[in-house]
């Protein structure tokens, strides 16, 4: 099995910033795209941010784009999600996914395993 682990969050300011990571164990190896995605209460889990497997491709929804940046280390099995310029509206339980497709999945069906979440909470 592949489990996925996110750290990272808590309680900021609005224009603070906060880093997420990620960290992969388990069964690795045919892992390929990796993203972000976040679910506030009473709404859709929402694609934030994918990256492939030798980080030459990114994408960001247009939500976060600017703001937010994804990255990865394959030798430290982990992938982070850098959010800076913070704002109330980006509150939400945020999510690592993990998928043995070559291409970055923006919807949640494309991802084959999940963290257990990290909240971020952006005061005004």
């Amino acid at each position: 099995q592949v489990h996925l682990v996110e750290s990272g969050g808590g309680l900021v300011q609005a224009g603070g910033s906060l880093r997420l990571s990620c960290v992969a164990s388990g069964r690795t190896l045919n892992i390929y795209a990796m993203g972000w995605f976040r679910q506030a209460p009473g709404k859709e889990r929402e694609f934030v941010a994918g990256i492939s497997w030798s980080s030459a491709n990114t994408f960001h929804g247009d939500s976060v784009k600017g703001r937010f940046t994804i990255h990865r280390d394959n030798a430290a099995k982990t992938v982070w999600l850098q959010m800076n310029s913070l704002k109330p509206e980006d509150t939400a339980v945020y999510y690592c996914a993990a998928t043995d497709r070559l291409e970055i999945g923006t919807v949640v069906n494309q991802y084959d395993y999940w963290g257990q979440g990290t909240q971020v909470t952006v005061s005004s």
